[in-house]
């Protein structure tokens, strides 16, 4: 019995040298070391990816997982098929090659896909298909991330110049926003969100929502409204249903509808009801019942992570302390939790003790937030946009608190 003791003993005191191993310290501000624990919460960071060059993660509503593994971008001078997996080096966050990476989260080794000599967009992943798709002007391709193959699946004619979005459920449909030239120009001319943002709402001009289908090529035009269509998501679950927003001014908009792309039925799934009220960066849970959203009763004052049953129309709300609040959420897998990027004070909620990734979860009508790393030394004009791990045990961020933007994963339970 004794010896038994002992060795329990032994197992503990290993345990412990072996987390406190890692060494206790602030987050940003200065070059952190792969792993260490955040000395304001005591969980455990991780930087995941350990490559030359400027890491970016997708933005929160758009899947990046397939299996155990993770798709990001990344900007280096690194050559196509080069090994990646190597100790950083000196950054140079001015170079523009953008490319798209797989990383495997076991090994936190990372392989690059493309290698493509123009700038391309698309945060697109099909875990179904096992590939990814990105637009090159008017030219959509995919890339298989196990055989590193791509392929040119659809170029769009002349007269629908046009950019997807979003991947069905079942790997068979694209789907995206088609605007006018008159919202092109708009761009042009008026760069920055802040110019931009009021002007397009005001002009109402026409946007259609379309699909293509990758068997047929068949593109076929769904939706035109003339309003700011935008933020469009395919259900996690249901191929035929796509989520769309009409954006502008939150407090001037019923933002958040749905359309069903066999009937063409268009349908509201939150109807403001009191003056300055908004709902926004909504996104499907992954049963794809749900369509979750930022809820504020009114805008800046009272705060809560809202959801839709896309079947019957019920909402559900959780309100959330006013320094708990964040730029964008995200659910679990089981959809019994929550994450949040936190806000700068600059940002809605004006939050003067706002700058943290958040783990939530549900107690009655509200949810108890637990603060997983300070992002204090994180600029806020990069959005963290986080995101649960596959095995739900981690929750994965970008930030730029080193100096230059890398992707983070933040363990949920404490150190």
């Amino acid at each position: 019995m004794k010896k038994k003791f002992l060795f329990i003993t032994f197992l503990t005191v290993i345990a412990f040298i072996m987390v406190h191993a890692q060494p206790v310290m602030e987050t940003g501000g200065q070059k952190m070391p792969d792993e260490w624990i955040d000395k304001d919460t005591h969980h455990k960071v991780i930087k995941l990816t350990r490559i030359q060059g400027s890491s970016m993660s997708f933005y929160f509503h758009n899947n990046p997982f397939v299996d155990d593994r993770m798709v990001f971008y990344n900007s280096s001078r690194e050559k196509a098929g080069a090994v990646t997996d190597m100790k950083r080096e000196s950054y140079n966050t001015n170079v523009k090659d953008k490319q798209l990476y797989i990383l495997d989260l076991a090994t936190l080794s990372a392989k690059r896909l493309t290698d493509q000599p123009t700038p391309m967009n698309g945060e697109i992943v099909s875990a179904k298909r096992k590939e990814v798709f990105y637009q090159v002007k008017d030219s959509v391709y995919s890339v298989n991330i196990e055989t590193k193959k791509e392929k040119l699946v659809f170029v769009f004619p002349a007269d629908f110049k046009a950019s997807i979005t979003t991947v069905n459920a079942d790997g068979t449909l694209l789907a995206g926003t088609k605007g006018s030239e008159a919202e092109a120009e708009i761009y042009k001319n008026n760069p920055e969100k802040k110019d931009f943002f009021n002007l397009i709402y005001e002009a109402k001009l026409p946007k259609t929502l379309f699909t293509i289908n990758m068997v047929t090529k068949k593109l076929t035009k769904l939706f035109t409204d003339s309003a700011w269509l935008n933020h469009v998501q395919f259900s996690s679950t249901d191929p035929s249903l796509l989520m769309f927003c009409h954006e502008g001014p939150w407090h001037k908009v019923d933002r958040i509808w749905t359309i069903d792309i066999n009937t063409k039925k268009v349908t509201l799934m939150h109807k403001r009801t009191i003056d300055m009220e908004i709902a926004g960066h909504e996104w499907f849970g992954a049963s794809g019942n749900t369509i979750w959203f930022d809820l504020q009763q009114p805008k800046g004052e009272t705060f809560f992570v809202a959801g839709t049953d896309v079947r019957t129309g019920k909402e559900i709300k959780y309100s959330v302390e006013r320094n708990d609040w964040s730029v964008h959420y995200t659910s679990a897998w089981d959809e019994r939790s929550f994450a949040g990027d936190g806000g700068d004070p600059g940002a809605v909620a004006k939050a003067p003790n706002g700058q943290w990734i958040n783990y939530f979860t549900v107690n009655a009508d509200h949810l108890n937030s637990e603060k997983l790393v300070n992002m204090k030394h994180h600029q806020y004009k990069l959005e963290p946009n986080v995101h649960f791990s596959p095995d739900g045990k981690w929750i994965i961020f970008r930030a730029n608190f080193e100096g230059t933007e890398n992707i983070y994963a933040a363990e949920i339970k404490k150190s």
